[in-house]
């Protein structure tokens, strides 16, 4: 079996960011830093000892969530795109929406589409795109 991941790249607050999906979404969070892993500087750059080289954040519902932090010199900062959730559990995913909105912006408010579902869109406090979408939810 494979397994898709999102991989998302920050310029020095992964922790801060992987700490706040954490709070969203719950479950275990690892992290090993560049010092934890005894880099200090890449091509004569240094590199933050308590930066991220990675953080993993791994969800009962399943998520895993994956972050680092960008160093200088190692190619540009990787853009990052949009994160979808999706199911049929309203409750659930309404409550994601709104602690991702929480210091963030609504780009499309979490309502009904043409399409018959709950659709909306927010970029998080630390510019994550997240696209929300429950399926066959009626608005009340």
């Amino acid at each position: 079996m494979a397994i898709l991941n999102p991989y998302l790249n920050f310029d020095g607050n992964a922790r801060d960011a992987m700490e706040f999906y954490k709070g969203v979404f719950g479950g275990e969070l690892n992290v090993m830093t560049f010092g934890d892993m005894g880099a200090t500087e890449h091509e004569g750059n240094p590199i933050p000892a308590d930066g991220v080289m990675h953080g993993q954040l791994t969800t009962s519902e399943g998520f895993t969530l994956m972050a680092s932090d960008h160093v200088e010199g190692m190619g540009d900062v990787t853009p990052n795109g949009h994160i979808s959730l999706s199911g049929g559990e309203s409750d659930l995913l309404h409550g994601y929406f709104d602690q991702l909105a929480d210091g963030g912006t609504v780009d499309v408010p979490l309502e009904k589409a043409p399409w018959g579902d709950e659709f909306g869109q927010v970029k998080d406090k630390f510019g994550v795109n997240w696209l929300v979408n429950i399926a066959g939810a009626q608005q009340q």
